[in-house]
């Protein structure tokens, strides 16, 4: 019937975005998050802890949280003893000789063998694994200290007379303890503040209602958990609850307000046979709905689900970061046992006890934990931060693409555009009036299903027109509508139509095509086969589209249009938005071609679309963009996901790229810098020269710094300002 696209959908489609299924009970690792398993317990890659593949709303405390606080302020007065005896005791003669090694060993041991114990099991499970990271580094140093110390203790007499001090052989407990005590304060940080970022998280969930009030067969209505809803049960929604799940309006009608998932601000008319959205509240009128789509197969579950997934995937930096940092580790080990033999073949007396300490010292000053923190953590925090503004990036790799982008190609239809069609205007030639042309082509209207046709109904009725009822109606396949109004014979439709019944449109010749030059679709209406007048309908420009074409290519991006629609149409609104190059009358491989050619002369492009038609072309290109308001096979075929549907999210999600890898370059330097200043320092290059050595404490502060550095870097893009 008109050369509109043929995606029209209801802009409140229910957003459906398929990840992989989470089961209850699933976790996972933050920087690995191909390792998957049931309950609870450490990545063996990295021996970070895993967390729930589904954050849960009423979270407890993180297990493992607790289990380190627990660890760390039991034994800190024991750490802080230990040191300050290690430091000033011979000072103050407390203990005689050896004595003080007695006490030391009783002070330090449940710090080095309880509060540490989670380290060590980290450490020894890398080495089986063959996945060497920052716990074999902690592992190896505090155990090489602690049994040094302990041997010291135990026989004194296998050391040299040189290695005494004091009448006793040095120890090192305190060295051991501090750096335990040293990374459960890292560890109980990094935790907090990974728990930060499922708080975006958590928000959504939150969102849901946690009860349902369900219709029994009998006519009874009860409360039941949220959890307790099936498909197909009939649910009532009373005056200011919250649609449970996603449905169908079965009977009823109400202002439904879906801002917090749409963004749309103003409250959407919902009747019978209309869509529903689980967690949207429902404003003045009480709806019976059927339930359709329940538990994870809700739109809020979905877009929950997909934050997860960006949260949880590696960008390709950070797989860059995972392969250095495992080399990494055996070149600190390499270093470490050179530190230990050069010292003591060719270092000062006592110099294998210095060799000791200065292998230690490079052993926990080189701890990759900053390493592998960096570009998580900013992914974590980006998507957080990027959900908060509407922008749902389904992977790590989306972030880091966006910003190169150069090109991008838009669908017209529900993207620059509203997809809803709005009537424009009426003209009626002599003998009709403009009213009497509008009543008549909404009476005949009432019955087609088509969106054009809706919106002349729309206008008839908010002008308080009186429809009659139509006879004998029935639609000429995509020209038009044919009925009996009143007694007169009507046709509805295009030129096409016209010509087919005999009815010449010369008189509204020139209106029309000066109003099909506005972008707008014809309709010509003629009475008993006579012309009657012209109805245009048109699909409004969103009010963002325009701004954000122009900042977009003031960024250098160069945006072209590629429609369904008619040329015509798709110039016009073109013309009206500054795009210089459109594509009219373009199939769903044809976008996939245009996509695959700009990216064969080497550009990189984004696609913007929100229909099924779009959805190849969405896969094909650099970062694929979908409109929240469009459909699920768009969203599930991109990796960005606009929930609000306007371009100008395209521009909040492109300067939250450029933050965020700026934030991972600033992290992977901090973290890179911090380790090759270390380790010559750690295993005593400058000794020479200052006559100073670094002392394991030293280092482990000097390791939590350079992670607590990475962290809080991180959680600044929090408040990065995204336009």
């Amino acid at each position: 019937m008109h050369n509109h696209e043929h995606h029209h959908h209801a802009p409140t489609a229910p957003m459906v975005v398929e990840p992989p299924a989470a089961d209850e009970g699933e976790y996972t690792c933050p920087m690995h998050p191909e390792v998957r398993q049931r309950g609870p317990g450490t990545c063996p890659k990295c021996g970070m802890t895993l967390e729930p593949v589904l954050p849960e709303l009423e979270q407890e405390e993180n297990p493992e949280l607790k289990d380190f606080s627990r660890r760390f302020w039991w034994t800190l007065p024991l750490t802080v003893i230990v040191t300050l005896l290690a430091m000033g005791g011979h000072a103050l003669n407390l203990f005689h000789g050896t004595t003080q090694n007695w006490v030391e060993l009783i002070i330090a041991a449940p710090v080095a063998l309880w509060a540490g114990w989670p380290f060590y099991v980290r450490g020894v499970r890398s080495v089986i694994q063959r996945s060497p990271n920052m716990w074999t580094l902690i592992g190896l140093g505090t155990s090489a200290a602690f049994l040094y110390s302990l041997a010291a203790t135990l026989a004194p007499g296998v050391f040299p007379v040189t290695f005494e001090v004091d009448g006793r052989i040095g120890v090192y407990y305190e060295a051991a303890a501090v750096i335990i005590s040293l990374t459960l304060l890292g560890q109980m940080l990094e935790l907090r503040a990974r728990s930060q970022t499922s708080a975006a998280i958590r928000s959504l969930l939150g969102l849901a209602p946690k009860t349902a009030r369900r219709i029994a067969t009998d006519g009874s209505e009860e409360d039941i958990p949220l959890s307790h809803v099936h498909s197909g049960d009939t649910l009532r929604v009373r005056p200011g609850e919250k649609v449970p799940v996603d449905g169908v309006v079965l009977q009823g009608e109400s202002a439904v307000d879906e801002s917090m998932l749409t963004g749309e601000p103003l409250p959407v008319m919902k009747r019978a046979g209309d869509a529903l959205i689980g967690a949207t509240l429902n404003t003045h009128g009480s709806l019976v709905m059927q339930a359709q789509k329940v538990g994870s197969a809700t739109m809020l579950a979905q877009i929950v689900q997909m934050v997860v997934q960006a949260q949880r995937s590696k960008a390709p930096m950070q797989r860059l970061a995972d392969v250095i940092a495992g080399y990494f580790v055996l070149a600190v080990i390499a270093i470490a046992v050179l530190t230990f033999f050069g010292w003591g073949l060719w270092g000062p007396q006592p110099s294998w006890v210095f060799g000791l300490i200065n292998a230690v010292a490079v052993l926990i000053i080189a701890c990759p934990c900053a390493l592998g923190l960096a570009t998580p953590m900013s992914v974590m925090v980006a998507t957080g931060k990027a959900a908060g503004s509407g922008v749902l990036f389904r992977d790590a790799a989306a972030i880091e693409n966006l910003r190169k982008i150069d090109t991008l190609i838009v669908d017209k239809t529900g993207t620059l555009t509203e997809g809803r069609p709005a009537f424009h205007s009426v003209e009626a030639v002599a003998g009709f009036s403009e009213d009497e042309v509008l009543r008549l082509a909404a009476s005949l209207d009432q019955g087609s299903e088509h969106p054009l046709a809706h919106a002349i109904v729309e206008r008839a009725r908010s002008a308080g027109l009186a429809l009659s009822a139509a006879e004998d109606f029935e639609s000429a396949s995509g020209i038009g509508v044919r009925g009996q109004v009143d007694g007169h014979r009507l046709q509805l439709g295009n030129t096409a139509l016209m010509a087919d019944a005999g009815v010449a449109t010369d008189a509204l010749q020139a209106r029309a095509e000066q109003l099909r030059g506005d972008g707008t679709s014809i309709m010509y209406l003629a009475v008993d086969g006579r012309l009657a007048g012209l109805l245009a309908v048109a699909d409004p420009i969103k009010p963002t589209s325009r701004l954000a074409v122009e900042r977009l290519q003031a960024d250098g991006v160069r945006v072209i249009m590629a429609t369904g629609d008619g040329l015509t149409t798709a110039r016009s609104v073109a013309r009206q938005l500054g795009i210089e190059e459109v594509h009219g009358e373009v199939k769903p491989q044809d976008k996939e071609r245009l996509a695959a050619s700009l990216q064969q002369a080497g550009h990189r492009v984004a696609m913007a679309g929100d229909g099924i038609n779009d959805a190849p072309a969405l896969a094909r290109a650099d970062v694929g963009i979908a409109m929240g308001t469009g459909t699920d096979v768009a969203m599930n075929s991109a990796q960005v996901t606009l929930v609000k549907g306007d371009l100008l999210g395209i521009l909040r999600a492109r300067s939250l790229s450029v933050a965020t890898v700026r934030n991972m370059h600033q992290n992977l330097t901090f973290a890179f810098a911090y380790n090759t200043l270390g380790i010559p320092l750690a295993a005593g290059l400058l000794y020479p020269l200052t006559g100073h050595l670094l002392s394991p404490l030293i280092a482990a502060l000097a390791m939590s710094v350079s992670s607590a550095s990475v962290v809080f870097n991180a959680l600044r893009l929090r408040r990065a300002t995204i336009e």
